[in-house]
């Protein structure tokens, strides 16, 4: 491996390297100032019950790059706030259907640096309360 450092140092100056690395980094963060859509997995408590939901996002990439290294907590959110409805399948009789438009409303209230556009894929039932 030494070899092949000296050969890189005879035809590469390091000076060159050190600053195409710090090009890398400056436009990089260039680029995060723009505006972007993307999907991000929400992980969301609702009476007791954490269920992933995957939301499509739009908002400034720093924002976007601090959800999704930083997300790590989980939204509460009561099912008061939700709009809810019993399923009448066999395989979830008995447990609620959330409305993703009031889970999407909520959602956004508790983000609000960026913007919640839908909610993407199949939401989970969740268990009826016992003193609902």
């Amino acid at each position: 491996m030494e070899p092949l450092f000296k050969w890189l140092r005879h035809y590469v100056s390091p000076v060159f390297m050190l600053l195409l690395v710090a090009s890398f980094v400056f436009w990089y963060i260039a680029k995060l100032n723009y505006t972007y859509t993307t999907e991000q997995v929400m992980r969301v408590n609702i009476g007791g019950e954490r269920i992933p939901v995957t939301c499509v996002v739009e908002g400034v990439g720093t924002n976007l790059f601090g959800y999704r290294v930083y997300m790590d907590r989980t939204l509460r959110i009561p099912l008061s706030e939700l709009h809810v409805t019993p399923s009448y399948e066999e395989e979830s009789y008995g447990r609620l259907v959330i409305d993703p438009a009031s889970l999407q409303q909520a959602i956004s209230v508790r983000c609000s640096d960026i913007k919640i556009i839908s909610i993407s894929g199949v939401l989970p039932t969740i268990e009826k309360p016992e003193d609902r």
